[in-house]
């Protein structure tokens, strides 16, 4: 008859020691390695083979380790982890370390019992982060089972990889180009949503009754929508433009959705409001019903409000955990790094004498184009405008853009009523704030409406296309003077364009022109989302070659198919807006993209090119950005400018042209008493807005989580698992310790390579597996980036990345096995003298495991999870006494002022290793409090959902193993060590 054993005890078989887990039943034992990971889990019949009580065998005196042994065996230990005892089940298995402020929507999820959370974090704050960190503690907990995350088809892979590489979880994507594939694969009357329980879902997939309905019938327990504001209209929202029938599409969908009371939902934006109340009480109310009339005048609405929603803007977070945020000192601040500001300027051109007469006939053209329309009815009218808008707007943006627009139809032309001709033609001329789907905004419109015109556009675009180059063309002269200045300074620029065309004329038109040590390269909408990210990063390569060159640069030249979602902060760090968008919110979408968590450039550089007299971009700038930018200065803050507001000042803009020409221009548009009231209106509605945004950054500011709350959490992990700053010096000091060549450049960056020809045959083994044989074999250089993104070949220095977890798996096992070959960086025992302590302090490396009794919506759950913790203690065993927690840890740091006689060393550490029965008690009784901690703990993060915390117990299992034994003497004469207090 076997024997019974308890989850988290020891046990030996297969010439090994493994620990119990929970799933053990009488006749078969789910065992996990001693130090492994999850991936090493086997079931083990006792009937069939030999299991046998084991204990954690006591370290050897004749096995002694220099002062760096302790600190390098703990680190190995702690990576081993990958499930802490703490109330946080995810962290240890995650490839990201989060900041602070980004367990704040974690803390408030904890405290629901379905997570239901609206997070509406300003620009580059990390929102993917702390929706990623949710998400992954759900799923460990076993609160959620499925995942989707619904977004745009252009922000699918960069969803993909950073669930990938961060959270460990490897999502499906389901966009209109996988949805055949992947159907394939499925059995008779299987939904590829039970197929596949982790999906990023393209928001026109959605658009398929077919696959909306089965979305929603096979819809997983948790659901993640970016940009949600795209999936809300307003209550008084022109119906008939695409724009909001797409939002009602999707709209729909969500209140289906959110309808399941039982089914966690996350909604993130970093522009709930867009200025209209209503889509933002709709918004509320996929969250909680009861949130869409909640009264948000009175503090109790806000308090109901602030605990489903999270908003903070860069001033809030940039340095957090202080004493301004109540605490009672700085010990935990933590100051993210956002670019303190951008320089912003200004920089006007001139039109070529050959330009301008182009544009003069052009206008010309135009202006006798929508008199002859408007005589012969409305729909033509309306096709006429949209005609004459993107004509214009193709002239001022290049040469190469104006001859194709002069020769493609209209978009409009085959609108069959007025409306239908306004669906059409607005998307092509706008930059809505609010439009989501970017695909395809930058094809070069058409401005042909009928064969009649044919030949006098003709006519147009032939000239156009002889202006290209810099002689003619003064706008790509000047771009070519600011980039050679940003070049010169150090800037790595992005250049924005409206057009396609206009891109790929200017990447063109720069190649060879900005010097030989500058790479460029063009994104367009001609690539698909994949192969965009794919461009920017072969751009990157391309330059990081050559990194040891200091004249090496890199220009991107872009259209808005990279302006929002797509984050570029790592590898540019200026702005050149070659394209005036005409709606000021763009420009601030497109420099989100480089400015932004992550940014290494303190200032961020942006330069907005303007046509000072082609009649279009002076009034824009004048009426638009400037009224922008004043209300940033006066409020702080950057305000959506409403697409009417844009609207309606462009449509005046191009009316004061047809009527005026250009040489009109320099007058001031509110001089015209025709648009006087408009303009009025336009200013009322804008400064409301403002208002409102400004009053809401008070009234929904986040209150439910105190800061002094996420610094007691905060301390708790980083006691655990360490931080970032270890894990890379554990890597540099192991790696040489194990005769690996190892490169730092100490160029900031923090990335470091390494040769390991040299090293222990096992270790290059371990390393094989992960990074790939030819690397080893070949001792080729092996990059360790401080990025968890890294290629194949690389290592992310990031606890659990594989080649990371293979070092720490090494040290550990070599420093278990004293018969290990070759160098062993870190021992169980060691002996230092040194001038940090005054009389003989020993410090013991403990290994605690605890069974934990977790209860959920879905039944309870029963886990092992363990701790690693330093105790250290002053005097013999007998009579010893103990430090705390802050002074045991700062032994790791203590340095050998003197050699100490390998005689002594022994006798030394023999009287400790002799020493664990008299500390016995003591090892007990801080494993009994450490388990009242973490109860603790847990009921904290929890404290709002009684039903969680119910069946909550945390139990430690005894014996805790000794690791390590490290004795610490103080420097003094020789002839008085041997006492019995040295």
């Amino acid at each position: 008859m076997s024997l019974m054993y308890t989850a988290g005890s020891l046990v030996a078989a297969r010439g090994r020691e493994w620990v119990v887990l929970p799933e053990s039943a009488s006749d078969m034992l789910v065992l996990r390695p001693l130090g492994g990971s999850e991936d090493d889990i086997a079931a083990v019949f006792p009937a069939f083979e030999d299991v046998t009580p084991a204990e954690f065998a006591a370290p050897s005196p004749t096995d002694l380790g220099d002062q760096r042994a302790a600190g390098l065996l703990r680190t190995a230990l702690r990576i081993g982890f990958r499930s802490g005892a703490g109330p946080f089940r995810s962290l240890a298995s995650i490839a990201v370390e989060p900041r602070a402020y980004q367990l704040v929507p974690l803390l408030m999820a904890l405290r629901q019992r379905t997570v239901r959370l609206l997070i509406s974090d300003d620009v580059g704050i990390g929102k993917t982060v702390e929706a990623g960190l949710i998400a992954k503690e759900l799923l460990a907990q076993g609160e959620a089972t499925r995942l989707a995350v619904l977004c745009s088809p252009a922000l699918a892979e960069q969803w993909q990889g950073e669930l990938r590489e961060k959270f460990g979880i490897d999502a499906e994507l389901v966009l209109a180009s996988t949805v055949t594939r992947l159907e394939r694969g499925l059995e008779l009357g299987q939904s590829l949503f039970d197929k596949h329980p982790y999906t990023i879902i393209s928001t026109d997939f959605i658009k398929s009754t077919r696959h909306r309905e089965d979305f929603v019938r096979n819809c997983p327990d948790l659901v993640i929508v970016d940009e949600a504001h795209s999936c809300v209209a307003a209550d008084d929202a022109g119906q008939g433009t695409a724009s909001s029938s797409s939002n009602q599409l999707r709209y729909e969908l969500l209140r289906r959705i959110s309808a399941d009371a039982d089914r966690h939902l996350l909604l993130l934006t970093a522009t709930p409001h867009s200025g209209k109340e209503s889509a933002f009480r709709n918004l509320l109310g996929l969250v909680r019903p009861e949130l869409a009339t909640v009264n948000l005048e009175n503090p109790a609405g806000r308090a109901k409000l602030a605990e489903y929603f999270v908003a903070r803007k860069r001033a809030d977070v940039r340095t957090y955990l202080t004493k301004e945020d109540g605490l009672s000192d700085d010990s935990l601040a933590e100051r993210t790094a956002f670019p303190s500001d951008r320089w912003t300027k200004d920089e006007p051109y001139k039109l070529s004498p050959a330009y301008r007469v182009l544009l003069d006939d052009a206008i010309a053209y135009a202006r006798d184009r929508v008199q002859a329309a408007g005589e012969q009815g409305r729909r033509e009218a309306r096709i006429a405008w949209w005609s004459v808008i993107a004509l214009l707007r193709s002239m001022v943006s290049s040469p190469a853009a104006a001859a194709q627009t002069l020769k493609t139809r209209s978009e409009s032309a085959a609108a069959r009523t007025a409306q239908e001709a306004d669906v059409l033609g607005a998307p092509v001329a706008a930059d809505s704030a609010e439009n989501d789907r970017l695909e395809g905004m930058d094809v070069a419109p058409g401005a042909a409406e009928s064969e009649e015109a044919g030949a006098r556009l003709l006519e147009l675009s032939q000239r156009a296309a002889e202006l290209v180059g810099p002689a003619e063309d003064a706008k790509l002269k000047a771009l070519t003077k600011h980039l050679k200045s940003l070049i010169a300074e150090g800037y790595h620029p992005i250049v924005f364009c409206r057009y396609i065309p206009t891109a790929e004329y200017l990447a063109a038109q720069l190649e060879g022109k900005l010097g030989k040590k500058t790479k460029i390269a063009a994104v367009t909408g001609t690539l698909s989302p994949q192969q965009r990210l794919e461009r920017i990063e072969q751009l990157a390569a391309e330059s990081a070659e050559e990194a040891g060159d200091p004249a090496v640069r890199r220009v991107l030249i872009a259209t808005d198919c990279l302006s929002e979602g797509v984050n570029l902060q790592h590898h540019f760090d200026a702005v050149v807006h070659y394209d005036l968008a005409w709606n000021p919110t763009r420009h601030d979408q497109r420099e989100g993209r480089v400015d932004r968590y992550g940014q290494k450039r303190d200032q961020v550089r942006v330069i907005t090119m303007f046509g000072e007299d082609n009649g279009i971009d002076g009034k824009v700038l004048e009426v638009l950005f400037a009224k922008h930018r004043q209300i940033k200065k006066d409020l702080g803050i950057s305000v959506s400018v409403p697409d009417e507001t844009a609207s309606g000042v462009t449509d005046a803009v191009v009316e004061w042209l047809l009527l005026h020409g250009r040489q009109g221009s320099q007058e001031s548009l509110f001089e015209l008493e025709s648009h006087q009231e408009s303009f009025d209106r336009i200013e009322r509605e804008w400064s409301s807005a403002a208002e409102r945004e400004k009053t809401s950054q008070s009234k929904y500011a986040q209150r439910s989580i105190h800061p002094e709350e996420v610094a007691r959490e905060v301390a708790a992990v980083r006691a655990a698992l360490g931080g970032a700053d270890e894990v890379r010096d554990f890597a540099l000091e192991a790696l040489r310790d194990l005769d690996a060549v190892v490169r730092d450049p100490r160029d900031g960056s923090g990335d470091f390579t390494t040769q390991v020809g040299g090293a222990p045959a096992g270790l290059r083994d371990a390393l094989a597996a992960t990074l790939g044989g030819r690397l080893i074999e070949e001792d080729r250089e092996i990059p360790f980036r401080t990025t968890p993104a890294v290629g194949r070949g690389e290592a992310a220095l990031v606890r659990t990345d594989p080649a990371i977890g293979a070092i720490a798996s090494y040290v550990l096992d070599s420093a278990l096995d004293a018969n290990t070959p070759g160098p062993r960086p870190a021992r169980r025992c060691g002996v230092v003298t040194t001038d940090a302590v005054t009389i003989r302090t020993t410090l013991l490396l403990v290994r605690y495991r605890f069974h934990l009794t977790l209860p959920s919506r879905t039944g309870e759950r029963q886990l092992v999870a363990e701790d690693a913790r330093l105790l250290a203690y002053e005097g013999m065993p007998s009579r010893a006494r103990w430090l705390d927690d802050e002074a045991a840890a700062a032994l790791l740091t203590a340095r050998a002022s003197a050699n100490t006689h390998e005689q002594l060393a022994r006798n030394q550490i023999g009287r400790a290793l002799d020493g664990p029965p008299d500390l016995a008690g003591h090892l007990t009784e801080y494993g009994t409090s450490l388990a009242a901690e973490l109860d603790a703990s847990h009921r904290r993060v929890r404290k709002a959902n009684e039903e969680i915390v119910r069946g909550l117990k945390v139990v430690p299992q005894e014996p805790a193993d000794v690791l390590g034994v490290y004795v610490y003497l103080p420097q003094q004469p020789a002839s008085t060590v041997s006492g019995a207090e040295a």
